[in-house]
Order: structure tokens, then sequence, then C-alpha cells
């Protein structure tokens, strides 16, 4: 059992192309299911030459004709995602194939008041959020007092917990010097969105695992990634939620003995959005250079990225906890044209040499890295699509990275549209 579930988890700080590759592997999919994350996520799906920018939605959900759901363990802006749906379903996209779990989390707008809020109190302690509402959602799901898609369904159930919400929350934004909320425009415009998704809302748990018995193909993916973890990562500069291999079990209710395949996606160099460490990075002309060729700017916030060197000392940590059965190497081409390539693959911290990733890093920290240095390449890869025809500096990088990690590298992206791959691999039924 479970010969058809594949988990797509990104292994750095985020954006390394896991919407490309989702999209890539949906159309085999009789489910894709998004299980952790709000709309602080932002996926880039290139179809003939159209550009996507997902924000809730799975990305599965432009070429995917299976379900697509919304997990228990995401939290939902309904009025983002509304806009969403409206906005594909104007470029002619049918979304009569997404579902919600009755389970997942509401952002409020006092959510989004209170994220904006306290960034701005923190002056330069913050975190570097993307002000959506995200953290503070997830504070009310822990504190057990949050409201739920499901209580939409239920007006009076709802009301309760909106009473109460709003009455702390007031409270809290008073003492930030902030506005506050009316109780009854509130519950109204609630009552109206409820009216636009209801027909979406399902118990998605009861779904998914009856989709699996039957042998369904089930894809599973991620926002952000491991070094985001709020556990795992670089805290407190982190996401809110278990964007890991170990998120899909507690964001949709799948025992991980029904996980078969665990595809990690990893960028052949290091990007980073917001605050907080990263040890690999460049600031110099290949840093920029990086940044540049790669377009690395972020799909949510448009923030230019810091660039820097692949770190196999975050690449091990992610083979290590997300249980890696494959890994994705995506913007490989970004790569053609240095004339070196170096690769971290331990550090340097008070004299000892660390080669698994401390749990406590600080920025201030001393921190030397230890580098290998690679020959590069000079040919386009672009059109590339078997693994030979690769230039041979550019199969070494590849084997060598292999090797570092003990995990295969079952499929490489050279470029940004979906028919840009190579594959080195059995990736079992979706790719023949």
């Amino acid at each position: 059992m479970g010969s058809n579930t594949f988990v797509i988890v990104g292994t750095q700080w985020g954006d390394e192309g896991k919407g490309k590759i989702i999209d890539v592997l949906s159309p085999k999919a009789d489910y894709v299911v998004r299980f952790q994350g709000g709309n602080n996520a932002g996926h880039t799906v290139i179809v003939n030459d159209e550009k996507f920018i997902l924000h809730l939605l799975p990305s599965g959900i432009i070429n995917s004709a299976g379900k697509c759901i919304i997990g228990a363990g995401v939290v939902v802006d309904i009025e983002v995602l509304l806009k969403e749906i409206d906005e594909l379903e104007k470029r002619g996209k049918k979304l009569d194939n997404l579902f919600i779990d009755e389970r997942a989390h509401i952002i409020m707008p006092y959510h989004i008041e209170i994220d904006k809020a306290k960034e701005e109190a923190m002056g330069e302690n913050k975190i570097g959020t993307t002000q959506r509402g995200i953290g503070p959602c997830y504070i009310d799901k822990i504190a057990r007092n949050g409201i739920r898609i499901g209580d939409l369904l239920e007006p009076e159930r709802f009301r309760d917990k909106l009473t109460w919400n709003v009455k702390e929350k007031n409270d809290m934004l008073t003492r930030y010097g902030k506005g506050t909320f009316d109780l009854e425009e509130l519950y109204e415009k609630f009552m109206k969105l409820a009216e636009k998704i209801k027909f979406r809302i399902i118990d998605a748990v009861v779904e998914i695992n009856e989709g699996i018995e039957d042998g369904k193909v089930v894809l599973f993916e991620g926002a952000q990634a491991l070094m985001l973890d709020i556990d795992y990562g670089t805290y407190p500069y982190v996401t809110s939620s278990s964007p890991t291999s170990g998120g899909v079990t507690v964001g949709t209710g799948v025992a991980p003995t029904k996980i078969s395949r665990i595809l990690g996606v990893m960028k052949a160099y290091t990007t980073r959005v917001g605050e907080g460490p990263f040890p690999t990075e460049l600031e110099n002309e290949d840093g920029e250079t990086l940044r540049k060729v790669g377009h690395e700017f972020g799909a949510t916030t448009g923030r230019p990225r810091r660039c820097g060197w692949l770190d196999l000392v975050i690449g091990r940590y992610a083979v290590l906890i997300d249980g890696l059965t494959d890994i994705v190497l995506t913007k490989l081409d970004v790569l053609t044209g240095f004339e070196k390539i170096k690769v971290a693959v331990g550090y340097e911290i008070d004299g000892k040499v660390c080669h698994s990733y401390p749990g406590n890093l600080r920025k201030s920290k001393n921190l030397k890295i230890i580098y290998d240095e690679l020959d590069g390449w000079k040919e386009d890869i672009t059109q590339i699509k078997n693994y030979e025809d690769l230039p041979e500096n550019c199969k070494k990088y590849v084997e060598y990275i292999e090797k570092k990690l003990k995990c295969n590298i079952s499929m490489i992206s050279v470029g940004p549209e979906r028919s840009q791959n190579i594959y080195r691999y059995d990736l079992g039924d979706f790719v023949k």
C-alpha cells in the first residue's frame, strides 16, 4: 500500500522551483494535496509561455485533471483564494476539482493587522514575515481558539468563536495603537464568503486515504522548505509550520507508512529571502550574477533574493530529516559560464568542524565555510534532454553532489519551461 504516494518538499530556504516540478508531475496524479503554509508562498508555473503565480492553490491545479485539495495543515485567506480562483477561471481554467479540508484554519483580517503591527513594533529584530497573517493564524490554532473552514457551515458556532476573537484581537490592536474590528461587519462578510466556497468544503482525510487504498496516484506538495521549518529551520527566521516530509502526515491525516517516495527539490546553488543566517551568501559579483541569470526575485513579494553557492551541509540535513528517496536538481543552467563553482561541505565554528547543520546558528557566530571547488562549463545546456549529452564538468558536478549526499538525483531541470528536464532514474508512474 502507498506505492503511488509522492511527496515534493523544498530542501533549502524555498524558491527551489517546486512549483514547476509539481506542475510537470501533476498530469499523472489523481490527487494533488497541499499540506501546510498559507499565501506567504509563491509558486511560479510557466505553461506555453504563460506565467501563473499561485499562492494558495496547489501548483498542480494548472495541469491536473485529478482532485486538488487544500489540506488541514494549510491556513486559508478566503479572499485571496477566491481571487486566485477567479483569475484562473478568467484565463480559461475550470476549477471544479478544487476542495478544502473542513479542518483548515481561516486567516482572518485581524491576523493580518496583528502581523503588520508586530513586525513594525519589533523594528530591527523583525523576522521579515510577508505580513499576510500566517503566524498569528497559526498562533490561534495552537492556542485552540482558531476558526476553521468547517465553522462557516455552522453560523451560530462561527459567531460564538468570532465574538471571543474580535474582543481579544481588538484589545491587542489597541495596545499596538491600531484600528479595531466590528463584530457584525466581520460576521456578515464571512457569511457571504461562506456562500462562495461551501460547495468546496470536504472531509479530506477520508477522501485522500480512500484514494490511497484504491491505488490512486497522490502527490503531496508543501510550500517553503526545510530551512524555514518551525523546528528544524533557522529559528526564529522561519515560517510557522512544518514544510518537511513530516508535515505531510500532520497536515493531511495520512500515516507515514503510506508514503512511498519523497522528492527533495534542490537548487544547484542557494537562495534566501528575508532575514536570518545564510552561511554561503555571496555579497559580490558572483552573487549578483546568480541573481541576474537566475531571475532571483520573490514570487510573492518581489524582493531580491540573497544568493550563494550550494551548501551540502544543508543538503545532508535535508536528506536526513526529510528521508529523501530522490533529489530533483533545479536551475543547473544558471551555473553555465562560471569558471569555477564552489560547494560548501563543512562549517568551522569556534575552531571545530561541523558537517551537520547546527541547531542554533547565530548570524553573529564566527563561521568559516569549508568549500570544495569544481571546474565549470561554458556550453548552453537549456535544450539538452539526455544526461549523457551534458558537458563533462556539468555531469561531474551532478555526480559529485549525488556522491556527497548518498541520494539519487533522479531529475534535473535546465530551464523554466515544463519541457526543460532531464530524467536520470525512474520516477514511477510519472515519467514513462
